[in-house]
């Protein structure tokens, strides 16, 4: 009994379009959170948390982009977003350290 045959992928022009979008916003995100990493004095009120929310919107906008993209685009590739990925966990592990001693130095 021969198997039904594979169901291709319809590649959606407004998906690509969405991956595209979510790949490049996650990529800006990234590439801001990391500056903020390497330069803390730029933003010193409020550094860790803004930090934190940038890693975790890269990650969203990252994986966002990872999930359109293998739904809805047949020749996705991912490299992009895997690195805007990256940036996004090196983003959090930064700024959680950073966060963590703020809110140590406030237990006394």
């Amino acid at each position: 009994m021969p198997s039904a045959p594979a169901k291709k992928h319809r590649d959606d022009s407004d998906a690509r379009r969405r991956m595209r979008l979510s790949t490049w916003f996650a990529l800006g995100t990234g590439a801001l959170g990391v500056v903020l990493i390497a330069w803390p004095v730029l933003l010193p009120a409020g550094g860790p948390w803004v930090q934190l929310v940038l890693g975790a919107m890269t990650l969203f906008l990252a994986f966002r982009a990872r999930a359109i993209g293998t739904r809805g685009v047949d020749d996705y590739d991912g490299r992009l977003s895997l690195l805007a990925a990256m940036a996004g966990f090196a983003i959090l592990f930064f700024a959680g350290g950073a966060a963590f001693a703020v809110l140590a130095s406030l237990g006394g």
